[in-house]
Formats: structure tokens, sequence, C-alpha cells
């Protein structure tokens, strides 16, 4: 029996790219007849013909699939609910703007075949992306390696393959502000990398905005560090420390070398701006976990699918 390769392509507003991007697909691994795949688009909640798209696509060719959901949850949720229903042996996440080049699959399959259980991308080019967008790219991966205990490299993408057993631990994880490629390197496993050139957009325009990247990398640093509560930990303590030899200078001097320099009134206002300094950057950090506490403990579904296409109902 052939094997199945379940490829999980997230939506949002791609109508024009979604028959390319399945063509490349097709195209790719008809080169490998020894393999049947499906394709899983799962519409996050679109606001162009996107679904439409996805629905012709599927009544030509039954290894198209599809989730709809009923608003956009964000593509972390939508990954996450193609791997949910995907069926395969292995599973492919990829873009579908085709800056995740279909042909790099054959590299995946070739590595899964020897051995690997995770194969993961490294963006050597980015062609489609600005130079902020590069500087803060490289300036995140610097600070999460350093204050998270999971290490990944620069340049890392969603773009990658994971083994079936990998995918059926990750069903498991319960948390709703998830960071995908964290969590699958979080996990281990045996792991192979793969470098790729990733190309400009050939239709529309990057709908991941800068807001929705800073909120990735907040949900980052606070799911895989404790470093934040630690910091504000030690900020309070150096504030202290400070604040403490301003105080007993300021306090020295008026009594010995040069009396009432600094009246009662200036020592008092800087012994508030420390102490407040130190209270409002600790409730800053605490604030963040106490809001992913709430949003754990509220137990609302990470998406909501309104159709299926093709998917049967027990996945």
């Amino acid at each position: 029996m052939k094997k199945l390769i379940s490829v999980v392509i997230p939506v949002f507003n791609e109508e024009q790219n979604i028959p390319l991007v399945f063509d490349e697909i097709k195209k790719t691994l008809l080169t490998r007849p020894e393999y049947d795949f499906e394709v899983i688009f799962v519409n996050d909640g679109s606001r162009d013909n996107s679904l439409l798209e996805i629905l012709k696509l599927s009544r030509e060719d039954i290894r198209v699939k599809g989730l709809d959901f009923s608003r956009n949850f964000g593509k972390e949720p939508a990954t996450s609910a193609g791997c949910h229903v995907a069926t395969g042996d292995a599973v492919i996440t990829m873009d579908a703007d085709l800056q995740h080049p279909p042909v790099v699959m054959l590299q995946f399959l070739k590595l899964w075949e020897e051995g690997a259980e995770v194969v993961y991308t490294v963006r050597k080019e980015n062609r489609g992306a600005g130079l902020f967008k590069k500087l803060s790219s490289k300036v995140f991966y610097w600070l999460f390696n350093k204050v998270s205990a999971v290490k990944t490299e620069s340049g890392t993408t969603d773009f990658r393959l994971m083994d079936k057993k990998v995918i059926e631990v990750f069903r498991k994880f319960p948390e709703r502000e998830r960071m995908f490629r964290g969590m699958i390197d979080w996990m281990g496993y045996k792991r192979a990398k793969v470098e790729f050139v990733a190309p400009e957009r050939i239709h529309g325009v990057a709908t991941y905005s800068y807001g929705k990247l800073f909120q990735l990398a907040l949900n980052s640093l606070t799911s895989f560090s404790l470093l934040p509560l630690r910091l504000a930990g030690y900020i309070g303590i150096v504030i202290m420390l400070i604040s403490g030899f301003l105080l007993l200078g300021m306090l020295v001097t008026n009594w010995v070398s040069a009396p009432n320099m600094f009246t009662p009134i200036a020592i008092l206002g800087v012994s508030n701006m420390f102490l407040i300094g130190i209270v409002l950057i600790s409730l800053g950090f605490i604030a963040l976990y106490i809001a992913r506490i709430h949003n754990e403990v509220i137990n609302r579904p990470l998406y909501i699918v309104r159709e299926k296409v093709n998917i049967s109902e027990k996945n």
C-alpha cells in the first residue's frame, strides 16, 4: 500500500494563489508515484473567493480537501486544524503564497525516508521581505534563543515535514496561544534541515501584519521562557540597589557636606520614582502571564469549523 503524504496549507485571502500552489504541489508529488497525497486547505475566514477556489478544486480532484473557519482565527490555529484532520503517514505544512517552493518537498521525502522524523527549513534569503522585516526577524530569533530553553535557528519557517508519530503527539497539546514551529521544535525527535530561498509573491500582498508578528513574538517568548518573570525581579533588585545608594548619597550629602542641598520633597520624589518603576515593570510582565492563564482557563475552542470539504466527520 502506498504511503500517504498530507499537505496542510492555511489560507487567508489567497484566491489567486490557491490553484497555482496546488498545481505545483501536484506536479512535484506526481514525480514520486510510490506516494499518494492529499492537500488540505484551511480557509481562515478569508474575505475574498478563496473558499470558492477550494471548492472548485475539490470537485475537480478528490485529493483536495478543506476546512472553512467561521471567522479569522489566525495562522497558528489554522495550521493546527489542518494537522488535526490530516491522515497521512507524514504531514507537510506550508504557506499558500508560493514563497515555500513545493519542489523542496522532494528533499523532505528523501530525508524522511532516511530516518528523519522532523524535517525543517531555514530560509537563506527572503526576496519578498523588506529590510525592517529581515532585521526584526534576526532580532527575534536572537532574543528567543537567549531567553528560551528551546533553541531554534534564525530563519526557520513553518514549511516542514513531520512524521505521523510527531503529529499524533502534537494533537495532544492543549494551549491556545501557540507558536506552531516552536511547539514542534520543543518536541525534539530526529531532525534534519533543508535550506531554501523564498521567492517573491506572485499574487497579492502578505496578510501577516506586523501587529500579528509582534503578538506571535510575545506568545513565543511567554510560552517557552520564564525569563520575563525573572527579569522583573532582576530589574527590581537593580533598581532597589541603585535607589538605595542614591538615597544614601543624598542623605549623607544633606547631613554632612552640604546641608539642605536636597530637599525632603526631592528625596521623596526620587524614592517614589524608583519604587513606581519597580511596580510597573513587574506588573507589566506578570500581566502577560495572567493573560495567558486566562486564555487557557476559559477553555474556548481553538477554532470553529463551519464546513468540511472532502473530510469525513470522524476527523
